[in-house]
């Protein structure tokens, strides 16, 4: 309520401003636990306990600034980064925009964030809240390096201490080239080199691209398994424009929000089709509501990650979509979350 009567006066400003902004009064603002999530929204996945399944994406909170004061905000796990082994700035702005219309957003940020040795820094500082959800780092490569593949086992070595699992991100649009690394033969040598980097066995994701024909889905399970990774982030942004009403619609970048759900619903299920269930999903791309979380988890997803509503929704979202998704498995007469997924595969 507080947030749909706020949020009018935060979009008079520049999208990438609001974001800083927001940043900075999660920073300052004294946030309490919005308290023990339902017990019947309890995951393990790759080993890990999850007090629920609602995690923020990757790309808000790029220099791992805010990590516990996200998860106090009700959500089960948190993503941070992208984070390149080298400082950049990214791509030229405006590079971020809102599409009100279409409950939507486009980037094309370009990886900027502050170096890993600056994250390193402050992770190294951070004392975790008894019962936090786990903290994922999600890394990529610099735009400029000459051997991508070098870049991500760099940020395995550099960032595995600190995390409690590891995304290998070559799905983003806005690093040219980048999505190459999603072909079989590249993908399973980055693959077979970032994996030998870890020294403590930490898991490792993989997050992929809605953009994928059927060939690639099926590829990048095969060398997914092969190499050992504990699970597949199903998807990341698009470049693809379905039909938008925004004056923004023809911008440049990635697009993510309300136009992405469905795309990234059906990748799922081709994922999980795929694997047959082989590799735990994590469901990402358009997810609003209890519904579209419940609708990925039936799906084939173990959890799921919620970035781009949270514009439109406020910072109460996870809490409300958690509290949505027990009533949702108690009506179905679910005794857990873990025997919801993949019902509908």
């Amino acid at each position: 309520m507080f947030y749909a009567l706020f949020r009018p006066f935060l979009f008079l400003s520049d999208a990438e401003r609001a974001h800083n902004m927001s940043l900075a009064m999660l920073k300052v603002a004294p946030i309490a636990s919005l308290g023990a999530s339902d017990p019947l929204l309890a995951q393990n996945v790759a080993s890990l306990d999850f007090r629920n399944p609602v995690g923020l994406a990757a790309g808000y909170d790029k220099n791992a600034e805010v990590p516990l004061e996200i998860l106090r905000l009700g959500f089960g796990f948190t993503e941070v980064g992208t984070l390149t082994p080298l400082p950049q700035a990214g791509n030229p702005q405006p590079r971020l925009f809102r599409l009100v219309e279409d409950r939507a957003v486009i980037n094309r940020m370009g990886f900027n964030n502050g170096g890993q040795a600056d994250a390193m820094a402050r992770l190294a500082h951070l004392v975790r809240d008894r019962g936090a959800g786990p903290i994922g780092i999600n890394i990529g490569a610099n735009k400029d390096s000459v051997d991508r593949i070098a870049d991500y086992v760099t940020g395995v070595r550099n960032m595995e201490r600190f995390a409690d699992y590891l995304t290998i991100n070559i799905s983003s649009p806005n690093t040219p080239g980048l999505r190459a690394l999603q072909d079989k033969a590249a993908l399973d040598d980055l693959l077979a080199q970032s994996m030998d980097a870890r020294t403590l066995g930490k898991p490792v994701f993989l997050k992929v691209a809605p953009d994928l024909q059927p060939a690639d889905i099926d590829d990048i399970v095969q060398v997914a398994i092969a190499r050992g990774i504990a699970a597949l982030i199903v998807s990341n942004t698009t470049i693809s424009r379905p039909d938008l009403r925004s004056s923004h619609r023809d911008e440049s970048g990635g697009l993510s929000g309300a136009p992405l759900r469905d795309l990234a619903q059906q990748r799922l299920v081709d994922f999980r089709k795929a694997s047959g269930g082989q590799i735990p999903l994590i469901g990402v791309g358009g997810i609003a509501s209890a519904a579209d979380a419940y609708a990925r988890i039936r799906a084939g997803a173990s959890l799921v990650q919620i970035y781009s509503a949270l514009v439109y929704e406020g910072p109460g979202l996870a809490k409300r979509i958690n509290a949505g998704l027990a009533r949702l498995l108690k009506a179905d007469g679910f005794r857990s979350l873990a025997d919801a997924v993949g019902v509908d595969a």
